[in-house]
């Protein structure tokens, strides 16, 4: 290259360069890279062509081109990527989320009820809105203790108390110590996102539904720190709680047969398929969020079970899954006692999702 690197120079070394390296979309690759370095758009760069590179941006570019010639994902050398209404944080360690999975979230709305239109919030309003899961652990943990005392009474109230709470019973005054304002107000959301990764699939249901309280979990502490950052960063860490657990373990026992619904991207690429994914995902991003078992359905049973027991009468689940398994995992939700069991397609055509819902 010249001494000088315009815009537009930087850019056509980087795509023959890319290109070189056998990088599948080289210009795309190049365009985000350079727009990373710059702090410009990829539309700005068509505008800037003659727009010299400072020798800190130049910099920026070498380093990022030399790990994207190494096949590393773009979003781990950008630490971003956007999803549906909302950019994410992303590194390496924990799987970058997909277009695919935007499919997967618009299903799980669906099967949430229409939002109602917002109230007014007044004291009492904003008492009854506080930390659902919080209060239903407390519940839980008032319940063990009573359990423990071998006082039924005791476990009768304390298992009573949260079921008020969760059907909008809860607050001071009125007959069953509600006030009518608060039992007016349709009760929060239950939501449990399982396997959560970086957080994108709880922090957009959170984005997109305000009435939605969330618990997320994953196994892998790299994944709940970053869910943690996501949450924190888009404003979301009031309604989005990020737990560390095998599967749905962390979510506390007095919620289970409350939620409303249950989504999850778990691990579910075959084992024989695992073998034949690109380069670029498998040196790079974690084995443990893709690996399935087998047939890919290894999770799903263990899923299966727990969801029917988490939702409400009438909830619903919407999981992500290899596109060659989702009629077996159809199979399989219906012999767990699953009703309107569908099976959605991708942006690509592919099978991609399985909803059902728990029969009322």
């Amino acid at each position: 290259m010249t001494d000088i690197w315009t815009v537009k120079a930087a850019l056509d070394w980087t795509v023959g360069y890319l290109e070189g390296k056998g990088d599948e979309n080289p210009r795309l690759s190049a365009e985000w890279l350079l727009s990373e370095a710059c702090g410009l758009s990829r539309i700005e760069l068509y505008v800037n062509f003659d727009r010299p590179l400072s020798m800190d941006e130049r910099d920026k570019l070498r380093g990022f081109v030399t790990r994207r010639g190494r096949g590393e994902p773009l979003q781990y050398i950008t630490g971003e990527a956007a999803f549906r209404h909302i950019t994410v944080k992303v590194r390496p360690g924990v799987l970058i989320p997909r277009p695919e999975t935007e499919v997967l979230v618009s299903e799980a709305l669906a099967l949430l009820p229409p939002a109602k239109k917002r109230v007014a919030l007044d004291s009492t309003i904003d008492a009854w809105e506080g930390d659902v899961i919080i209060a239903a652990e407390a519940a839980a943990a008032e319940a063990a203790q009573a359990e423990e005392s071998e006082d039924p009474e005791a476990l009768r109230r304390s298992k009573q108390a949260i079921d008020d709470y969760l059907n909008g019973q809860g607050g001071e005054g009125g007959s069953n110590g509600s006030s009518p304002t608060a039992c007016a107000k349709q009760r929060p959301l239950l939501v449990a996102d399982i396997c959560t990764g970086s957080g994108c699939i709880a922090c957009s249901i959170a984005y997109e539904r305000p009435d939605a309280r969330l618990i997320a979990t994953d196994i892998s502490p790299k994944a709940v720190s970053l869910a943690k950052e996501n949450a924190h960063d888009l404003g979301l860490s009031d309604r989005v709680r990020v737990e560390q657990c095998d599967l749905g373990a962390g979510v506390p026992a007095a919620a289970l047969g409350r939620l409303d619904l249950v989504v999850s991207n778990p691990p579910y690429v075959p084992m024989a398929v695992l073998a034949e994914i690109p380069r670029e995902v498998a040196d790079f991003e974690p084995a443990l969020a893709l690996d399935g078992g087998a047939d890919g359905n290894d999770i799903l049973r263990r899923l299966l079970p727990w969801t029917m027991t988490a939702l409400r009468p009438g909830g619903g689940f919407a999981f992500e899954l290899h596109e060659t398994r989702l009629a077996q995992a159809a199979d399989l939700a219906r012999q767990a006692g699953f009703a309107h069991v569908r099976i959605v397609d991708d942006l690509a055509g592919r099978p991609r999702v399985l909803t059902a819902r728990k029969p009322v």
